[in-house]
């Protein structure tokens, strides 16, 4: 599936920059604008369900990473996957071949059973309102939550049913296939210490964002893009 795409920049360098679930390219809408500042021309995908491209029959993890191989260059400087976006970016990267690669806080494994992952929840999250998001999310300001809400209502919900089948598996890369920076949450519930050490051990460098949450981007823009000093 061709994915709607949207660029900043017009630089010599490419950068990939691909979202997470419930998202869109506007989850970007910082860190965009500041690849492009430091000479890159930026690609933001829209997911299957998600955004500008529309829903789709399938929502399995491959289905994702397929999508964009289909749609992005291969070869880029840099590619940068959020939770879903990077496992699908893990799932693509030996085809989409980076120089190197950043997987923030990416969602390698989801616990089942009673405190694991439900579909059925996540996807009644397509109903919150202004104040449920930043009670959530209690450190963006007025503009990411007002486009979140926009963002909610061009997503399919049912893409929330089809990753409950990578929920049990263990998704964690034996290795980076490219120089692979793994940025965290501050705690991360979905790459916990044990896994962390476990990452670094298998060759990949781990920076924990500090008091940062899953989204780390919109949490703290300025310390993710200090996070990322070395790589971009």
């Amino acid at each position: 599936m061709r994915l709607h795409t949207t660029t900043w920049g017009e630089g010599d360098r490419v950068a990939l920059l691909i979202h997470g679930i419930m998202s869109d390219h506007r989850t970007w809408r910082r860190v965009g604008p500041a690849l492009a500042d430091r000479g890159y021309r930026v690609l933001a995908v829209d997911l299957r369900g998600h955004g500008l491209t529309g829903p789709a029959g399938s929502y399995a993890a491959e289905d994702f990473a397929d999508d964009v191989v289909a749609t992005l260059p291969a070869g880029a400087e840099l590619a940068v996957g959020h939770s879903l976006g990077g496992l699908a970016l893990s799932l693509a990267v030996e085809r989409l071949a980076p120089r190197r690669a950043v997987y923030s806080d990416p969602v390698w494994h989801l616990p089942d059973g009673e405190d694991g992952y439900h579909g059925e929840l996540l996807a009644r999250a397509k109903t919150m309102d202004g104040e449920q998001i930043a009670a959530l999310n209690p450190r963006w300001d007025d503009v990411d939550v007002a486009t979140e809400l926009e963002t909610l209502k061009v997503w399919d919900e049912a893409s929330a049913y089809g990753v409950e089948s990578i929920v049990g598996k263990d998704l964690l890369p034996a290795g980076p296939v490219v120089p692979s920076l793994v940025t965290l949450a501050d705690p991360s519930r979905l790459v916990p210490p044990e896994r962390a050490r476990l990452l670094a051990e298998r060759g990949f460098e781990v920076r924990t964002v500090t008091g940062a949450g899953h989204t780390i981007h919109r949490d703290d823009h300025d310390a993710f893009m200090a996070a990322l000093e070395g790589w971009v």
